[in-house]
């Protein structure tokens, strides 16, 4: 049977067996980060996202993700890379076997609730097991991801204006040269009789080129 699949932003057109399971079928398409685990639809080691949204690639068939989109760790390296390094600093990455499929169904929940609690957390969760970490690790380094994604937005959202709230405003000063004319050069003028043999100054001058309206 024919399928047309959207794998990580690429297209696989296919002939494949009618009962070939998508894990398979992304596992010879050289996505290894999809792991085979109880087979069963239980422990969440094989979480991709279809269409946006995670299954376990081991209980659905290839051919019903024909003309679909399916993506694998593969295909979220850099968000990936971000969010394991906060379970790696928590010790919630071990073996390391699940860690993928974790990964996986955490990125979706934070792309269906960007700021979820605790009870949300564990309930979209819940099918992701571990037999390593006994999930408290986990959760740390899932908090202080979703604490940094916070300042991210928020940093992202922040405008940084001219002049800060409660500064006075710079003058807007008219210079005696006119954009565009001749520099002014430095001129020493001679000492006036009956100084004290300092000499005095004429300050220079020079042209200053701004935008229209901008303050000096």
């Amino acid at each position: 049977m024919e399928v047309e699949i959207r794998v990580n932003g690429n297209t696989i057109i296919e002939d494949i067996r009618p009962d070939l399971l998508l894990i398979d079928f992304l596992r010879q398409h050289g996505c290894f980060s999809v792991k085979r685990g109880c087979e069963t639809s239980n422990c969440g080691c094989c979480t991709v996202h279809l269409d946006g949204k995670p299954v376990l690639s081991c209980g659905i068939l290839a051919v019903r993700c024909d003309r679909h989109e399916v993506v694998t760790l593969e295909g979220v390296r850099e968000e990936a890379r971000e969010f394991g390094g906060f379970i790696a600093d928590e010790g919630g990455e071990q073996c390391g076997y699940c860690s993928p499929g974790l990964i996986m169904a955490t990125l979706a929940m934070m792309r269906e609730i960007p700021d979820p609690d605790d009870d949300e957390i564990k309930e979209y969760l819940a099918n992701n097991l571990c037999r390593c970490s006994g999930y408290e690790s986990q959760m740390r380094g899932i908090r202080k991801y979703i604490a940094w994604k916070k300042s991210q937005r928020k940093s992202n959202n922040t405008v940084r204006m001219p002049e800060q709230a409660g500064s006075a405003a710079k003058p807007t000063v008219r210079m005696p040269e006119q954009a565009g004319s001749a520099a002014k050069p430095m001129v020493r003028m001679p000492e006036q009789a009956g100084s004290t043999g300092a000499a005095s100054k004429m300050t220079a001058v020079s042209a200053v080129s701004s935008a229209e309206g901008d303050g000096v």
